[in-house]
């Protein structure tokens, strides 16, 4: 008897484990999307953080439904992106991050600005965002070493938009400093990356002057390199930062 209903739970496990096989029997996602978050007032590609915390592309596959799941991919810092694993199909694509947004909403959840696109992934596909980041941050000639072993870098901040509800108030900035190239607000070394904070409008006065910072700490460690840029964000919604390119700086 007991050898009976062994060999008939062997066969429900088979059973079971064929019907899987069967289910589960879709090709890998191998479509990739790539592209740009462009500034519109630079045509240079907009500096964000690598990973999350910075731009991200938000896509609504439409093909299969009609309220779709949003899907994020991250952007890398140099404001590119690659995703290499995707489905074919239809989706609705749009960027989010320190920039004017790109779909907005009235009060009453009504859509009234819609920049998003809509495109059919397949093989690779490109998609490039032309946007007005709330700050634009220039660097002001190159980073000095100082005799002490700090580093000073002077930039000015400006606003990447003309249009008065997405200039809110400045609320910090900073020089961030790391050993590895991604650097930012969320990989940076806090013993030498000063910065400045601001109250209420404090900042405005600052746009377009000259700023230096000097980093803290002390000196910097010698016989290294390392990777420095500046961020600073306003009062807006997430209070993503806006950046420079990355500068190399080699202590000997």
């Amino acid at each position: 008897m007991k050898k009976i209903i062994y060999v008939i739970a062997v066969c429900l496990v088979a059973v079971a484990g064929s019907s899987c096989k069967k289910l589960d029997n879709y090709e890998q996602p191998n479509e990739t999307l790539n592209g740009s978050v462009i500034d519109a007032g630079t045509s240079k590609t907009l500096q964000t953080e690598n990973g999350g915390g910075g731009t991200r592309i938000k896509l609504l596959e439409t093909s299969w439904s009609d309220n779709p799941t949003p899907f994020y991919i991250a952007s890398m810092q140099d404001g590119t992106f690659n995703y290499t694993k995707l489905f074919k199909g239809t989706n609705k694509i749009s960027a989010e991050g320190a920039f004017v947004p790109l779909v907005q909403t009235d009060a009453t959840g009504a859509t009234i600005v819609d920049k998003s696109q809509t495109v059919e992934i397949k093989g690779t596909t490109t998609v490039n965002f032309s946007v007005e980041p709330f700050l634009r941050i220039e660097w002001v000639g190159e980073p000095v070493k100082n005799a002490d072993g700090t580093v000073t870098a002077s930039f000015k901040m400006t606003r990447g938009t003309t249009d008065p509800a997405f200039q809110q108030d400045i609320t910090d900035v900073h020089l961030f400093i790391n050993s590895n190239k991604f650097v930012g607000n969320n990989n940076f070394d806090n013993r030498y990356s000063p910065q400045i904070d601001y109250n209420g409008s404090a900042a405005n006065a600052q746009l377009g002057q000259t700023i230096t910072l000097t980093t803290k700490g002390g000196p910097l460690p010698t016989q290294r390199e390392y990777f420095i840029r500046v961020g600073a964000r306003t009062n807006y919604g997430l209070k993503y930062y806006n950046y420079t390119d990355v500068k190399t700086v080699t202590v000997p």
